[in-house]
């Protein structure tokens, strides 16, 4: 199998989750989708991240974004952890969480570790998965790939800015700059000459001919 990049049609799926049994491309449907890894249930940075994400559950919906966890334990031990990222969080978790035992799904996604990287996420020469992020669009192609180490939490802040940037800039002309919020001035698309940027946005800074800083409208 070709190796997934940015613009991949993102692999459909059958998997047990927490919510039911789905078919990924039918729970995607017309939305954005966000498709995350844990290495383990009942691990400590997990716990924590997946109770972010439901603290998070209203920012994702306004944008039209479903999540979708994924752990390489069963629905038995799911249902317990979930019992305990609701207490140690103050959350209720209703996003669902695939029930990955086997590994087929993330070896699809290619999320597992491997003891080169870290011999403490290989137990008996299983891998566990690393904390894979991937955002799909509408169209099920995907447009963001993150990695982090299974040491490290990901800022879920981050990858909401970023399906903002995403969006953004599927409907408009622009690119967004270093540590861009919504709300601030955006990049006009290299593609889009001066004159015409000033035609579509109410205000064109040109710091460099190839650098036009934008105010949206």
């Amino acid at each position: 199998m070709a190796p997934l990049r940015l613009g991949s049609i993102a692999p459909d799926f059958e998997a047990e989750t927490t919510a039911g049994d789905i078919k990924f491309h039918e729970y995607i449907g017309d939305s954005w989708a966000i498709l995350f890894s844990h290495p383990a249930d009942f691990t400590p940075v997990c716990t924590t991240e997946l109770g972010e994400v439901a603290k998070l559950a209203p920012k994702f919906e306004q944008r039209n974004v479903k999540v979708l966890g994924l752990s390489t334990n069963d629905l038995s031990d799911h249902a317990k952890w979930v019992d305990d990222i609701n207490d140690v969080n103050d959350v209720t978790v209703r996003f669902p969480i695939i029930a990955d035992k086997d590994r087929k799904v993330a070896t699809l996604y290619d999320m597992l570790d491997s003891v080169e990287h870290d011999p403490t996420n290989v137990v008996n020469g299983i891998p566990f998965t690393v904390r894979s992020v991937f955002v799909i669009d509408p169209a099920k192609k995907i447009r963001l790939i993150l990695t982090y180490p299974a040491s490290c939490g990901r800022n879920f802040d981050e990858i909401l800015r970023a399906v903002d940037s995403l969006q953004l800039s599927d409907k408009q002309p622009i690119a967004t700059p270093a540590n861009w919020q919504p709300g601030e001035d955006v990049i006009v698309h290299v593609s889009v000459p001066t004159d015409k940027a000033k035609e579509l946005f109410p205000q064109v800074k040109e710091s460099r001919p190839y650098l036009r800083f934008a105010t949206l409208p």
